[in-house]
């Protein structure tokens, strides 16, 4: 028989593998409980809401994106390198983990005003992905001994804000209506799920954010 730890992992397993194969529409309560081999309120004794099981699923998504940070990063021998890889990183992971991405993105589950008595609120896993942000986009300035009206906190929010915008519009195919690329999935055919070949035409506009939020790569 599994310890109470043990099967509040299996759960977040459950619910991780179900999410990214089936989308976050699928994240019953009940169909977890069932593919864990529990009764349906099983769940309850680890997380009173659904909610709550919610959270802790896409906590295992911000920890994956953070891994997946460092992983891009650790190649990177430059400030801006790291900043393009970090951004690359976050714009394949929004397109590889569809499902799982809109899920940590949920208003409902970020909103910590109703989520007060949680002691790790889903909020709190975006904070040190975007100091990593802020920290890059700080050492990109001083490497360019380039001075900024605005703190290097807005500059890295709108620079996630705008990351994050093509990747969503990319996924729902916009971006490529408008530049007449392919549509999704259409050039990832044999690439597999897991590990989609990235568009050229993404590439360059995850280049152009960078250019407007840091300035052009200098000669």
């Amino acid at each position: 028989m599994q310890s109470e730890n043990s099967l509040r992992e299996r759960l977040v397993d459950v619910g991780v593998e179900l999410v990214l194969t089936e989308g976050s529409a699928s994240l019953g309560l009940r169909e977890i409980a069932r593919r864990a081999g529990v009764s349906h309120g099983a769940p309850r004794r680890h997380f009173p809401t659904h909610h709550a099981l919610l959270s802790a699923i896409a906590h295992r998504g911000f920890a994956d994106l953070g891994a997946e940070f460092t992983v891009a990063i650790d190649g990177a021998t430059t400030p801006r390198a790291q900043v393009q890889a970090v951004a690359r990183a976050y714009v394949g992971y929004a397109l590889e983990r569809r499902g799982m991405f809109e899920l940590m993105f949920r208003h409902d589950l970020l909103d910590s005003s109703r989520h007060a008595s949680d002691p790790a609120r889903l909020r709190e896993s975006t904070l040190p992905l975007f100091a990593r942000l802020v920290a890059l986009v700080t050492a990109c300035r001083a490497e360019r001994d380039r001075g900024a009206e605005e703190p290097p906190t807005v500059t890295a929010a709108a620079l996630w804000s705008n990351l994050h915008g093509v990747a969503q519009l990319w996924t729902w195919g916009s971006l490529q209506l408008v530049l007449e690329a392919e549509p999704p999935g259409a050039a990832q055919h044999d690439a597999g799920p897991e590990r989609p070949a990235r568009l050229d035409p993404l590439d360059r506009l995850v280049a152009r954010v960078l250019d407007a939020h840091l300035g052009p790569v200098g000669p």
